[in-house]
Parts: C-alpha cells; sequence; structure tokens
C-alpha cells in the first residue's frame, strides 16, 4: 500500500468505527434518546408558532404554554372524535354480519374446487416429506409420557392489567416529552449556547450555520407534511362520504395519520375502510371505490399538493427515505418509524457542515454530487450518446448555447484532454468521445431555442453528417478560429464559431490537423478582419502561442484573440510567462465572443461553411 493512502485507510476506518459506536449508543440508550427525541422532534414542528407569537409582543414562557396548550387541546378532541367514531362503529358491526357471511359463502362455493385442489396438493405434500413413526420401540427403550395440553381459563384481571401497563407507560411517556418540549421550546436559547459551547469557541460559525440549517429544513418538512397530510385525511374523508362507507372522519383521521408511515401508510390505512366497505355493501363495488379514492387522492397530493407545499424542505433522496425509515424502525422500533424522516434530515445537514461526515450528505441528499460537465464526460466515458445529450439538454433548458458551451461542453473536453495526455483513454473511448463531443454540440446548435424553451421531446438519435466537399476558394469571412492542437481545440473553434454566426458574423473554423503554415496560408487567402487561435487545457498553451507569434510576423497588422479555455481569471493568463502575442487574451468563449464582437462589429451576413479548405 502507498504511504498516500495509509491516511486515508485511517480515517475511513476511524469514520466507519464512530459509526458502528454512534448505532450501538442510539440502541442501548434508546429509553433515554426516544422521549428526548419525540420532543425535539414537536419543538421543532411548534417553534415557529412560538417565534410568531413572541414577535407579536407575547412573552416566551406564555407564548410556550399557549401554544402547547392549543396543541394538546387539539390531541384531546381529535383522539374524542376517533374514539367516538370507533365506538358506533363497533356498535354498528353486528348489522353487517349477514353480508359478511353471504360473501365468505360465495367466496367458498366460486373457489371451492381451486380451495380443495391447493389443500389436497399440500397435505399430500406434508404427508410426504414427514416420515412414518416407527412400529415398535427398541428393547428397553422408555415410551414418550403423554402431555396433555390445557387452556388456562380466561382472566379479566390479567388482561385489565396488562391494558392498563401499556397504558400507563403511554401516559407516562407522553408526559416526559410534553415536559422536554416546553422546557426545549423555553429555553431555547440557553440550549443553542450550550452546544455552541461544547462544539467549541472557535466553531461558533459553524455550529450557527449547522443548527439553524437543521431547525430551518426539520421545521418546514413538519410543518409541510403536516398540511399534505390533514389535506391528505380531508379529502379521502370527503370521498369515503360521498361513497356511502360508514364513519368517514374516523377513516380520514386514520388517513392523516398513517401517512406519516413513508409509501406504506397509505395502503395500511386503505385497508380498514376496505374491509368495512365489503362488509357494508351486498356487491363488490364499494370495495374497489374505497381503493380507487385513496390512490386517486394520493396521486393528487403526489402530484399537485406536495410539490408545491414541500419544495425543498428536506433535500433527501427517495432512496434516502425508504433506507432510513428500515434503520430507524431496526434501532426504535414504531418511534423510528415516525423520526427517520426528521432524524435523517438532520444527518444531511451535519454531512454538509462536518467535512469528515460529508458521506452522510453524498449517501442521503438529493442534491446532484457530479456537476454537469462531470456527468457528460462520464456518460460519454460509458460510450452512452443518449444519456450525454440528456445530460445536454437538461442543462440547456432555461439558459443559452453560449452558458452549454462554457459550463458543460469545455470542462468536459478539459477532462478528457487530461485523461488524454495521462494515457487514461484507450483508442475506442477517445475515438468516440471527440467524435461525438462534435455530433452533441451540433445537435444541441440545431435545437437550442426548443430546448431553451423546454420544449424537447422526442427527438432523433444524432447522426454524424457527411463532410461537405471541399471548396475551390476560400469563402469571405470576417473571423477564423483556428485550433491550436487537437481535437479538443477544434471542437471548441467550431464552438465559437457557431457563436459567431449567431451574431451574425461570418465565421469559419479551420481543422486541427492543418500544419501552422497551412494555417496561415488560409487565413492569407480569407483575409480576416479577426484570427482567434483555441485551445483547451491543460496543454496546448505553447502551441497557441507558436500561432499567434506566426500569425503576427507573417501577417503585420492582423488581430489575434488568443483564447485558452481555462478555469482562470483571464488576468492571470495575461501576466502568465511566456506572454501570448495576441491583441486579446480570454479564458472563455463569452469572452472571446465580446472580444472579438468589439474588434468585428456585427453585421448581416451569410453564414460561411464551418471548416476551411487548408489544402
Amino acid at each position: 500500500m502507498a504511504d498516500g493512502d495509509r491516511p486515508i485507510h485511517r480515517n475511513a476506518n476511524a469514520t466507519l468505527l464512530s459509526v458502528v459506536v454512534v448505532t450501538a449508543a442510539l440502541y442501548f440508550a434508546r429509553l433515554v434518546l426516544i422521549p428526548l427525541a419525540l420532543a425535539t422532534l414537536f419543538a421543532f414542528l411548534l417553534g415557529p408558532l412560538v417565534n410568531r407569537l413572541k414577535r407579536w409582543g407575547l412573552g416566551r414562557f406564555p407564548s410556550v404554554v399557549l401554544v402547547v396548550l392549543t396543541s394538546c387541546l387539539v390531541v384531546a378532541v381529535l383522539g374524542t372524535v376517533m374514539a367516538t367514531q370507533i365506538a358506533d362503529l363497533a356498535h354498528r358491526m353486528p348489522e353487517y354480519e349477514q353480508n359478511v357471511r353471504k360473501k365468505l359463502q360465495d367466496l367458498r362455493s366460486s373457489g371451492s374446487g381451486v380451495i380443495n385442489r391447493v389443500t389436497r396438493i399440500v397435505r399430500n405434500v406434508t404427508d410426504e416429506l414427514t416420515p412414518p413413526p416407527p412400529a415398535g420401540g427398541r428393547p428397553g427403550e422408555e415410551k414418550p409420557v403423554p402431555v396433555e395440553i390445557r387452556k388456562t381459563p380466561f382472566a379479566p384481571l390479567e388482561l385489565a392489567q396488562t391494558l392498563l401497563g401499556s397504558a400507563l407507560n403511554i401516559v407516562i411517556m407522553a408526559g416526559i416529552v410534553l415536559v422536554l418540549v416546553i422546557f426545549i421550546l423555553v429555553q431555547q436559547e440557553d440550549l443553542r449556547d450550550r452546544l455552541i459551547k461544547l462544539a467549541g469557541a472557535r466553531r461558533v460559525n459553524l455550529t450557527t450555520k449547522l443548527l439553524d440549517d437543521a431547525a430551518a429544513r426539520v421545521s418546514r418538512y413538519l410543518v409541510a407534511q403536516l398540511a399534505v397530510n390533514t389535506c391528505y385525511g380531508v379529502l379521502v374523508g370527503i370521498g369515503l362520504y360521498f361513497a356511502g362507507v360508514p364513519n368517514p372522519v374516523l377513516w380520514a383521521s386514520l388517513a392523516a395519520l398513517a401517512r406519516y408511515i413513508p409509501y406504506l401508510g397509505v395502503w395500511i390505512a386503505a385497508a380498514l375502510p376496505a374491509a368495512v366497505a365489503v362488509a357494508v355493501d351486498p356487491g363488490w363495488l364499494k370495495l374497489w371505490l374505497v381503493f380507487g379514492i385513496y390512490f386517486g387522492v394520493d396521486l393528487l397530493v403526489y402530484n399537485f399538493v406536495e410539490p408545491l407545499l414541500y419544495g425543498s424542505s428536506t433535500g433527501l433522496s427517495p432512496i434516502a427515505i425508504l433506507a432510513a425509515a428500515v434503520f430507524w424502525t431496526w434501532l426504535w422500533g414504531p418511534v423510528g418509524l415516525l423520526l427517520a424522516t426528521p432524524l435523517t434530515v438532520c444527518l444531511v445537514v451535519i454531512g454538509r457542515h462536518v467535512p469528515r461526515l460529508e458521506f452522510l450528505s453524498v449517501l442521503l441528499s438529493d442534491e446532484p454530487v457530479l456537476g454537469p460537465e462531470t456527468r457528460l464526460y462520464q456518460r460519454l466515458l460509458a460510450m452512452n450518446l443518449e444519456e450525454a445529450t440528456d445530460v445536454a439538454e437538461e442543462f440547456l433548458k432555461g439558459k443559452s448555447l453560449e452558458e452549454l458551451f462554457d459550463r458543460v461542453v469545455i470542462p468536459a473536453l478539459r477532462l478528457a484532454e487530461e485523461d488524454r495526455h495521462l494515457g487514461n483513454l484507450d483508442d475506442d473511448r477517445q475515438h468516440f468521445i471527440f467524435e461525438n463531443m462534435q455530433l452533441l454540440v451540433e445537435d444541441m446548435a440545431e435545437r437550442e431555442q426548443e430546448l431553451v424553451a423546454g420544449q424537447n421531446g422526442s427527438r432523433p438519435r444524432p447522426e454524424r453528417k457527411k463532410p461537405a466537399p471541399p471548396a475551390d476558394a476560400t469563402p469571405e469571412v470576417s473571423v477564423i478560429c483556428i485550433p491550436a492542437r487537437d481535437e479538443a481545440d477544434q471542437i471548441a473553434a467550431r464552438m465559437l464559431a457557431e457563436l459567431l454566426k449567431r451574431r451574425g458574423v461570418a465565421a469559419a473554423a479551420l481543422c486541427s490537423t492543418a500544419l501552422a503554415g497551412e494555417c496561415v496560408e488560409a487565413v492569407t487567402q480569407a483575409k480576416p478582419r479577426v484570427v482567434c487561435v483555441l485551445t483547451v487545457p491543460p496543454y496546448g498553451y505553447m502551441h497557441a502561442r507558436y500561432l499567434c507569434r506566426r500569425l503576427q510576423s507573417d501577417l503585420a497588422g492582423m488581430k489575434v484573440v488568443a483564447a485558452v479555455l481555462t478555469e482562470r481569471d483571464s488576468e492571470e493568463l495575461k501576466h502568465r510567462e511566456p506572454k501570448l502575442p495576441a491583441a486579446e487574451v480570454v479564458a472563455s468563449l463569452k469572452e472571446a465572443l465580446n472580444a472579438i464582437l468589439a474588434l468585428e462589429p456585427t453585421q448581416e451576413s451569410e453564414p460561411a461553411e464551418t471548416a476551411l479548405s487548408t489544402r
């Protein structure tokens, strides 16, 4: 193992050990941490209301008491309504017994043949797999003593003790959480100061950003989720009411509560009213109607209400939400399922602000971890032109062709050039990347208007155009773009020529295979007003300098613009030694375009061919 790799492996091992230790601590300390986590969750939910009342002139303590009491009153009213609805449903269930029996008989009669055959097959397989009992015991072997299992009589007192014990635990837990919520809301500033002190006085800025980001994201998410779930419950209740399902208020409340369980909660809640619909309706119509209501409302909320209210409130990817639900349920049970998303949001925020834990943000957040230039280059490395085109199309929506070239295509070309010069590209990939990058540029230029407007629908795969036959005479152009060295420079030259033609400037681009003398000859024949020499780093600077010096010496008075398409600032390029002998030195296609337009005013003219003949 190289010495440079050892610190990386040591850091990875230390991080893995820390994750294991923290997970073990969360598991074994769950009896203490669960009430604290629930209290923090409710404090995030109620915090914005407390702050609003405080801004209106009410003190912090009265604001906290008012908000907490109002919340408890709402929960009590909701619980009373649900208990009343459950009692009413239990009272009316004997009325539906006849419908249930009839449907069971129908199922038994209609599927008796299938049921009997399946039962017979299972019984036969079981008999074959079960070894037969021995015919007689061995001499001296003791016979097994028969055991008789008797059912203990029903003990109402034991059942009552069990129920009372569970209810008492819930009440105690609720009381602890309520007290913690009040103290967290009242001493919010003091708790923040203590956390900052624990993090260290030199990390005040980092800790403040972390706490504010976590509080804002979790609060936004909880408020938005409460609004979405309430809206979902109301719509479901209305649908079930008109469908004739009894106790729609109960099912609406259960639907709103069950929706806190990611993805599956809605269908768990739908099973209960579906069972009631089977008991109520003599036929089967209401059963399918109930599932249709739940499915339709879920689609409506998912596609319209959630994007409006959620926005970027959490910053979690869908796979992260599912993984978090599984992890926290395994760790803390049903309470962990309720806390999964808020706790994972906190982990993502920590990963964004603590460099050592950045992997949490990379794994769990919904933000793209690769820039569009890296994604474009990766798709081309994978020799997938379709996905590379999708990346370019996605970036171009609402932007311009100039931005696409400067911020995506040129950086991707720089990555390709670096790998090529390091020997990391084989011949097949190298040929694929540069050939299809040119096709991609041409395709984006042809469909710029519809892509910028976001109207890209089904599109044909870009096809290689047949090169036009070389012209006998060089067309009249105002600007000639000369690639300094290789194919990447040639693609950059053609991109600049395309941008110039869109500004009304007759421009052309030479081939990268042309020698310096051939380039000078082409410029002499065309007699342009401006010449631009382009190169894509990390190499090619000296080739660009040689071409600029040759043009200045052979063509006196020629206006030369040198474009070194790097991430550096153009002012830094102007002071680089040895200097480029050019009228203007620029670092991007946008700067090159502006410099050329300043030297050559825009004029309406016929666009020239993309490439000039140099032979």
